[in-house]
């Protein structure tokens, strides 16, 4: 779980250091690559050329017909992107590591209903997710709880002023900062940063264009950009 928030420092020190709305999202886009995405089982299955994706698709329609093995190799493939996607709205391991395995044996049970028409495997696998979290944060024994030492800690490779600022902030402030955002913003930032969703799929498990993600990932970064400190602004 090291150094899981060093996507999300990039694009805060990227918002620090572009005034500009327009550059900061060719900037963003720019950042948006392999280089700067470490691998969270969050690869999307619709480039036919992409080997990976090939065998994805594969693996899901094995697992559409009752192929348990296939079921268990989409698991280990996604199940480090769902827990970081989790971990980071509930604040406690365990309870992610509970939610995360129901969020698997609930796709078991509903796979069959599965179709590739506008969906990404991933990102119906993270809608899920986003619904058993809703759910726990209605139900009445329900508290966001942060435990200081099982937030991950983690320093970035730092280059300018503005991310050795962002060095020194701890994964909870960045953890409480995030939860403060409007519902949808936090679940971008969350998709896109810690989980390491593209924005075609976090568009697919929020339900939203392509268009409007790049919006709300921009008004995200912005208003987390605002809480950190003077003197990294």
């Amino acid at each position: 779980m090291r150094n899981t928030t060093s996507r999300l420092r990039v694009a805060l020190s990227l918002a620090l250091a572009t005034p500009d709305d327009r550059s900061l999202l060719v900037a963003l886009a720019l950042a948006d690559s392999p280089a700067y995405a470490p691998s969270t089982g969050s690869s999307s299955p619709q480039d036919d050329q992409d080997p990976e994706a090939t065998r994805l698709r594969a693996l899901v329609d094995l697992a559409k017909e009752g192929d348990a093995e296939a079921f268990g190799q989409l698991y280990d493939h996604y199940v480090t992107g769902v827990f970081r996607f989790i971990y980071y709205r509930v604040g406690s391991q365990q309870l992610a590591e509970d939610l995360t395995s129901e969020t698997f044996v609930r796709g078991l049970r509903a796979i069959q209903r599965f179709n590739w028409q506008g969906k990404d495997f991933g990102a119906w696998l993270t809608t899920i997710a986003r619904n058993l979290v809703a759910d726990h944060f209605k139900s009445s024994r329900a508290r966001l709880e942060i435990v200081a030492e099982t937030i991950p800690e983690g320093k970035v490779t730092v280059a300018s002023p503005e991310q050795e600022v962002l060095a020194l902030i701890s994964n909870e402030m960045l953890f409480e900062a995030v939860n403060a955002l409007p519902n949808e913003q936090r679940d971008c930032i969350l998709m896109r940063f810690i989980q390491g969703l593209s924005i075609a799929q976090t568009a697919a498990a929020l339900g939203r264009s392509e268009g409007a993600i790049k919006q709300l990932q921009l008004r995200a970064v912005r208003s987390l950009a605002k809480t950190m400190p003077e003197d990294a602004r």
